[in-house]
């Protein structure tokens, strides 16, 4: 399940809930994003046939305009939509539940060009899973609320990548949403 957010929230499913048997799988990618996830789609989710799919991308679809803008294979928002669109309509219909997470950027300043590009791929996801019926995991929110009374430094140096008590705040934001659905 890695170290991440995952794992946490596989703990924290099996706390909270030990009579309720979850199996979780963990078949996300570092440094992935939306054009990676579609072309492993069939291997790591459609045969796999979950119950369940949590799915949280965009990261990487928003950071690579950022950090590597020689990349010829920008994955803009009009196209992260498309394919992301069609993951869901090809899967939404074989599951009891889908869960939708925000990309997120650990910046305070909605100002900022990379964090007003990741609040618009995380409109992109919002409106998504209204359409396709899930249950929305804000955690660009989550983060914001954290960092009210924090610094960024005390989550990551980068921006990106959380430490543990990031990933703790991303599994608690999934937890708290989830609830009882499942």
């Amino acid at each position: 399940l890695g170290d991440g957010y995952v794992n946490l929230a596989n703990s924290l499913l099996a706390t909270c809930h030990p009579d309720t048997r979850v199996r979780v799988l963990n078949t996300g990618i570092s440094g992935n994003r939306v054009i990676d996830l579609e072309a492993r789609w069939r291997d790591d989710v459609l045969a796999r046939q979950p119950d369940w799919l949590s799915i949280m991308i965009g990261i990487n679809d928003v950071w690579r305009q950022f950090d590597n803008v020689t990349d010829t294979n920008v994955v803009d928002i009009t196209r992260f939509e498309k394919v992301y669109r069609q993951l869901l309509s090809t899967t939404r219909p074989n599951l009891k539940g889908l869960v939708l997470m925000t990309p997120f950027y650990l910046e305070t300043n909605p100002a900022d060009p990379m964090r007003a590009q990741m609040d618009a791929y995380g409109a992109v996801v919002k409106q998504l899973a209204s359409e396709f019926d899930a249950v929305f995991v804000d955690v660009q929110a989550a983060f914001d609320a954290y960092l009210e009374k924090r610094p960024t430094q005390t989550l990551c140096a980068d921006r990106v990548h959380p430490n543990q008590t990031g990933h703790l705040i991303i599994a608690k934001a999934f937890f708290n949403a989830i609830g009882g659905k499942w």
